[in-house]
């Protein structure tokens, strides 16, 4: 079985699960179940499973199998298509803009009439944000000619001299990271995607990213804590009304972009600031659940919001806890990562303990008191559809398996996932969906590791949606409404950088990325790194102290290994998908029809 990321994590001595392992028991569950109570019997959410009168093979006839070459060739052509079709229209209809409004086909840039739109002005700083965000799916689709073509444009027309005023975490990753990724593609002597390079290349994506991130450094500073101001003003840097107040991922997912400018300019600034504002926030967990809030005061280092979860706020401060370790090799950074997926298991994982067999509720994560463990509230965000993938990076695919299928069943269920779903009410508490990427990405992943048909049966179904009920006249736009959908005149650039990405790459068995031999892995705006030993090297060791330095009450930044933590990436789990399980459902269909009848759909 060959994927990726087996070779890169194989490297960091990290058993990676390759495929889930066999479930127990051959024999599909009779149409009539005499199982456990809380699968066919009375269950905790309150009703009884449909295992009457319904086929027991349904689930197996929809989804399991061999997916034919000739479909998966027409899906991947469809994912090329609808990135062609969305990057072609804002070159058309947006360029020099930041993004297309694909209703009205025309480009859309700062709300500059009014500041407080930080919807907007977070993201767009009038830097043709769209066009830079989109490099490396054209390299990746293999497109060397356009782009050659968007390098150059980029490289002539984009200034970061603007009297724009973003945010640090937007910009980082959106912007900073696309250069770099593009700029690696450019200079990587192998050119595994056909020929990227730029002729008279003289790092000039380089120089950017370094202008831009010279341009973010005012954030870090007067800042009491070494967590980073939420905002910057390019030109003139931190506003003068610029709020104190700033969620955990913002301020806690720059280490993997901040850290490899670092290392390939030889300036540890970059990966000192970013990496001393995780320390911080870190130092900040709670002493008693080790979990973290969402929103810290930056002064002060009081917890404004005391929610702890997997979703908005604090989502890829996680995931790049894990990246930075396996980019750069810093132990702490994966001593971090272990302690705080066993707090997240500990405190947010509720439901049965095993995935796939068992009685009781299927496993979910929810919102706790960071400080209590306690249920805050019963609803989960749409960010948290990630989780699945980062799970399969650190070798629990099990669990992955049940996450990823409950976001799926809610895609069923709607046709596009809802920002904010209720699991209580079994109905969405915020009704938009902006073409977000976590699910497709999680998807992707799945497939990697288990090479189960299933998950190129849930890329086509999203793709399927994708262009019913969101294709419009100039592109792809957000639904305003799952439910009625009803669309909003915008298409986020992370709709070319992610979504189309990971669908193309999850139907793209020949890819580079999957065959060339070369490590890769995905920052969290999707932009494709090559995991090398250069990124590995650093001269500035003694800038980080291998204690990691203690807070005002003495707390260690990060706590020393424990026989305990090692079980997460020596997953006893790691075993090859048997041949004869590979194209059987990755859960049970009596699980699967659990999970339908918990959002409702059945």
């Amino acid at each position: 079985l060959h994927w990726y990321l087996l070779g890169l994590l194989q490297d960091l001595g990290i058993r990676v699960l390759q495929s889930h392992p066999e479930l127990p028991g051959s024999t599909p569950p009779p149409t009539v179940y005499d199982g456990p109570a809380g699968v066919c019997g009375p269950a905790h959410w309150g009703y009884v499973l449909g295992c009457r009168g319904r086929d027991r093979d349904e689930y197996e006839k929809r989804y399991s199998g061999a997916f034919p070459p000739q479909l998966r060739a027409q899906m991947r052509d469809l994912a090329r298509g609808m990135f062609v079709f969305g990057y072609d229209n804002y070159m058309a209809h947006a360029f020099p803009q930041d993004e297309l409004n694909p209703i009205h086909c025309r480009g859309r840039g700062p709300d500059r009439g009014d500041p407080s739109n930080l919807n907007i002005n977070d993201v767009l700083g009038n830097y043709s944000l769209t066009l830079v965000d989109a490099l490396d799916t054209l390299a990746i689709m293999g497109n060397s000619s356009e782009f050659q073509k968007a390098v150059k444009l980029v490289i002539d027309t984009v200034s970061f001299d603007k009297d724009s005023t973003v945010q640090v975490f937007e910009a980082t990753i959106r912007v900073l990271g696309s250069l770099l990724s593009a700029h690696r593609i450019i200079t990587d002597s192998k050119q595994p995607f056909g020929d990227m390079t730029i002729k008279d290349y003289d790092n000039e994506l380089l120089h950017m990213a370094h202008d831009l991130a010279v341009r973010l450094l005012p954030a870090f500073e007067n800042t009491k804590t070494g967590i980073p101001y939420p905002r910057v003003n390019l030109k003139t840097g931190v506003p003068p009304d610029s709020n104190n107040e700033t969620c955990t991922a913002g301020a806690g997912s720059l280490l993997v972009e901040f850290g490899i400018l670092s290392r390939l300019l030889g300036d540890s600034t970059f990966e000192w600031v970013a990496r001393r504002a995780v320390k911080a926030l870190w130092n900040l967990r709670s002493n008693d659940t080790g979990l973290l809030g969402n929103v810290v005061n930056i002064q002060t280092g009081r917890w404004v919001g005391k929610q702890s979860g997997l979703g908005a706020g604090l989502d890829s401060f996680y995931e790049y806890l894990l990246k930075s370790y396996i980019l750069f090799g810093e132990k702490e950074d994966l001593e971090m990562f272990n302690a705080a997926y066993r707090s997240i298991q500990n405190y947010l994982r509720r439901g049965r303990e095993a995935c796939n067999e068992g009685e009781g509720d299927p496993p979910l994560y929810v919102n706790v008191n960071m400080f209590s463990g306690q249920l805050m509230n019963t609803w989960i965000d749409s960010l948290q559809a990630f989780f699945p993938g980062l799970q399969v990076l650190i070798g629990d695919v099990e669990d992955a398996i049940c996450l990823h299928a409950f976001y799926y069943a809610i895609w069923k269920r709607y046709g596009a996932l809802p920002e904010r779903y209720n699991w209580q009410l079994q109905a969405p508490d915020v009704l938009f969906y902006p073409l977000r990427p976590e699910l497709v990405e999680s998807t992707y992943l799945l497939y990697q590791a288990t090479k189960n048909p299933f998950y190129l049966h849930v890329g086509m179904d999203i793709l399927q949606s994708l262009e019913k009920y969101t294709k419009v006249k100039c592109g792809y736009a957000t639904l305003h409404h799952v439910i009625d959908k009803s669309k909003e005149d915008r298409m986020e650039s992370f709709f070319l950088s992610e979504t189309c990405k990971y669908l193309y790459l999850l139907f793209d068995e020949e890819n580079p990325v999957h065959k060339s031999g070369t490590k890769y892995m995905f920052t969290t705006e999707g932009h494709i790194v090559s995991v090398d030993k250069h990124l590995r090297e650093s001269p500035w060791k003694e800038f980080f102290s291998e204690d990691g330095g203690q807070d005002q009450e003495g707390k260690s930044v990060h706590r020393p290994k424990s026989p305990e933590l090692k079980v997460i990436n020596s997953s006893s789990n790691c075993n090859r998908v048997p041949d004869e399980r590979r194209y059987s459902l990755p859960l049970k269909s009596i699980y699967m029809r659990q999970i339908d009848q918990m959002v409702g759909l059945i």
